[in-house]
């Protein structure tokens, strides 16, 4: 059963996902949050396997919820998308900094809603290469609109602990590939693929293989511009 924590500062918002997702049944919906304080209290109570985050609350936002669950150990298995109404929101790429597995825009469809939850609860990173181009385009490259992203010191001493092959396989997470597909592309095992995947993931403290994206970005792995 695939747990899931609703936090939205709309209650017919988090109605209607509720509805959604209790009717499936493989998730169940285990707590309800207004605001952030509460998300991440409730996520501390109850360790769900996903947390559907409203970036935009009142009080403690989306945000620093999500910084806060992803900083607890004991949450290390949950996995938490962003919900936002915008896909180019700066807040969306801070949240895939601090350790979000992915986001979602509100007017997603319901069964993409349910494939994502599903996804995300099975080691997925809710990252389609198209929107995140955009994304990082705007807040994290020269010029972009966002905060300042990793030094390029950081950077360059992250990507040191990674052989040749780990750095092949970042870039090609940063571009969207499953672990079948990388596998496919470097002609190895989609074991060995997921290895790979798994160990450029410790060394560099990633979270998820959302965060891998993002510190593909970062170093100059990846550049917006290089993806159709």
């Amino acid at each position: 059963m695939i747990t899931v924590l609703l936090a939205d500062d709309q209650a017919l918002v988090r109605a209607g996902f509720r509805a959604l997702l209790n009717a499936e049944p493989d998730i169940e919906v285990v707590a309800e949050a207004g605001d952030g304080l509460e998300a991440a209290r409730l996520a501390a109570q109850t360790r769900p396997d996903v947390v559907l985050m409203d970036i935009r609350m009142p009080g403690v936002d989306g945000l620093e919820a999500t910084r806060r669950i992803v900083a607890d150990p004991a949450l290390a298995a949950t996995r938490v998308v962003i919900l936002t109404t915008f896909e180019l929101d700066e807040y969306v790429f801070e949240a895939l900094r601090t350790g979000a597995s992915g986001f979602l825009v509100k007017d997603t469809e319901p069964v993409e809603l349910l494939r994502a939850v599903r996804a995300v609860a099975a080691g997925d990173a809710l990252l389609s290469p198209s929107v995140t181009r955009r994304v990082i385009g705007e807040f994290a490259v020269p010029g972009g609109r966002g905060r300042p992203t990793a030094p390029p010191e950081e950077a360059e001493r992250r990507l040191e602990q990674l052989t040749d092959r780990e750095r092949e396989v970042m870039v090609l997470v940063g571009e969207g590939l499953s672990n079948d597909e990388i596998a496919a592309r470097l002609v190895i095992s989609p074991a060995t693929a997921k290895t790979h995947v798994s160990r450029t993931m410790v060394k560099l403290g990633a979270r998820d293989r959302a965060q891998l994206v993002v510190h593909a970005y970062e170093a100059g792995l990846i550049r917006p511009g290089w993806l159709a």
